[in-house]
């Protein structure tokens, strides 16, 4: 079952004297997190996001309400959320959240590889951890060999490439 909140970052400072925090980012990038104009806690309490913007890799966000820095200190190491209604995602992209737990599984035989406990991001492009009975593998996650994600049902079906899974030939 999906989510209606989701992680997206952590405030880990302030910054300036004006009650602005620094956000570190547990989703795409700083500029992700700025495009919300509301972000949430963890017991539900929304906060309206005055005004946001990226400083290196951190989002810089200032919360209504919020004026000066002993009132933003406060809230140093607490988790901030989003609500999937507000995000916009492009085609074929999804949370990391949404895939953990999917079944991985052949697209020619059914044979079930295990399931998808981590998503990495390389650069070039995402790889899923997969694991099962304790042994980790990782597939990358490029259409020659992720051939169909079924979030709904559970499932993700794949071609592996050859020693993905100790293949011996």
């Amino acid at each position: 079952m999906k989510k209606q909140f989701l992680e997206i970052g952590r405030i880990v400072g302030t910054h300036g004297l004006k009650g602005e925090v620094r956000i570190e980012p547990w989703c795409d990038s700083a500029d992700f997190l700025c495009r919300f104009k509301r972000l949430y806690y963890a017991d539900g309490t929304e906060r309206k996001v005055v005004s946001a913007k990226v400083h290196k890799n951190i989002a810089v966000v200032r919360f209504d309400g919020m004026e000066k820095v002993e009132q933003a200190d406060i809230l140093r190491g607490k988790i901030v959320y989003i609500n999937r209604d507000d995000a916009r995602l492009p085609k074929g992209a999804n949370f990391i959240q949404d895939l953990i737990g999917l079944q991985v599984i052949d697209a020619d035989s059914g044979t079930v590889y295990g399931e998808i406990t981590d998503v990495l991001k390389t650069g070039a492009n995402d790889v899923y951890q997969v694991t099962k009975d304790g042994k980790d593998y990782l597939v990358p996650v490029i259409p020659d060999v992720v051939k169909e994600k079924n979030i709904e049902e559970g499932f993700v079906k794949i071609v592996p490439m050859k020693g993905i899974f100790d293949d011996e030939d």
